[in-house]
């Protein structure tokens, strides 16, 4: 990729595109790839597991882990800021709902199903076959159990994302239709926005106090009734995005801050990966009190979170800004790669189990599949009519 200088600071015209805004989403969906089958290799649970399970992976996984969906959800404001600025708040609204509530729906009933199906089979040996839980799966069937862990069915898992997306839009557009527009449009020009110190400071603040205020009381769970700490960072980030899309000069000021922006997420992920470090293998002879642990990891977890968005915004908008026949092909093609690659990291990953391969072959050969399997689906939903709507291809 060439590189390029910041463009000049004048806001997109109503429709136009940013490419580098573009490319990160791209990155961060294929970024969300590799941490889904990285989940398969650690030691959290997840709906499949390796035989090479271990915390390995676990600080690389934790260097993405605050901040991946908050950059999709900022993201995701910025596209309907766009979109908003060519329609009124109904058509938004009415626009939205057949592109990601068909994907949803279809994605539950059929395509999300080898995932739990998978997990009865090796969490609690399950062995009616695909069929029948599947019969089950279809009647809210609510008796697989380990304990007092059942498995809600039917299910939305990594299609959650899509579901709290459609809920943030229709919620915009109620904003909008009350007059809240113009209130989020003067915050995405605010005086904040042109001090690089509060740019980094304040966010971060919020995400700090979030963290330290809501999540004890509502850890992520992506229940949608009952998910307040989520919904509060996620859809603050997709109104944020939507406010500051047209900001111009924002974006070439975190151009200017991407190297300290991201000094100062490195270094508190150190801090993060310190606190995951002492809980994993010290937690009964650590140097701190476990509240004094809980504060600086959450602390570190909010700081990074926002610091590496202004990094990756940053670099991108200095090195990426420019639109190519790639990019193209692949912002229309990450929606169904995000809807097929959870289905077939697990469908891949639990046939590989048995083979007993080495880790790295193991790891190669799941991503291989995944990539191959994802391509796939798209072009399969670029040349099938009927597919197209429900794989999130117009």
């Amino acid at each position: 990729m060439t590189m390029t200088n910041p463009a000049p600071s004048v806001p997109p015209a109503p429709g136009q595109r940013l490419p580098f805004l573009d490319w990160v989403r791209v990155g961060a969906f294929a970024l969300l790839i590799l941490y889904h089958v990285g989940m398969f290799y650690v030691t959290w649970d997840w709906h499949v597991k390796s035989q090479h399970v271990g915390p390995a992976l676990e600080p690389l996984m934790l260097l993405s882990n605050p901040w991946r969906l908050s950059l999709l959800f900022l993201i995701s404001g910025v596209a309907t800021r766009f979109m908003a600025d060519r329609m009124g708040p109904g058509e938004l609204a009415r626009s939205r709902l057949p592109r990601l509530g068909i994907p949803l729906l279809f994605v539950m009933a059929v395509l999300v199903v080898p995932q739990p199906y998978y997990e009865v089979v090796e969490k609690i040996q399950y062995d009616g076959g695909f069929l029948a839980f599947y019969g089950r799966y279809l009647s809210f069937y609510q008796g697989f159990c380990r304990g007092d862990d059942c498995l809600t069915l039917p299910t939305w898992n990594h299609m959650w994302f899509v579901a709290y997306l459609l809920l943030y839009t229709g919620l915009l557009s109620l904003i909008l239709v009350a007059g809240g527009g113009r209130f989020l449009i003067r915050l995405g020009q605010g005086a904040w926005t042109r001090r690089p110190w509060m740019v980094l400071l304040l966010p971060i603040l919020i995400l700090v106090g979030l963290r330290l205020s809501l999540y004890d009381r509502f850890p992520v769970t992506h229940n949608l009734t009952w998910d307040w700490y989520n919904h509060a960072v996620s859809f603050g980030m997709f109104l944020l995005g939507y406010a500051i899309a047209r900001n111009g000069d924002l974006f070439d000021r975190l151009a200017r801050m991407r190297w300290g922006a991201l000094g100062v997420a490195l270094l508190a992920w150190g801090a993060y990966v310190y606190c995951w470090s002492l809980w994993t293998f010290h937690e009964n002879d650590m140097p701190f009190s476990g509240d004094v642990l809980r504060l600086i990891a959450r602390t570190s977890y909010g700081v990074e979170q926002w610091a590496m968005i202004l990094a990756v915004l940053g670099f991108a908008r200095r090195h990426f800004n420019r639109s190519t026949p790639l990019l193209r092909y692949l912002s229309v093609g990450v929606f169904p790669f995000y809807i097929i690659h959870q289905t077939l990291i697990v469908v891949v990953g639990h046939h590989l189990t048995p083979l007993n391969l080495p880790v790295a072959v193991e790891s190669l050969l799941l991503i291989a599949a995944t990539v191959a399997g994802c391509f796939a689906t798209y072009e399969l939903a670029r040349r099938v009519k009927l597919l197209g709507p429900l794989l999130g291809v117009r």
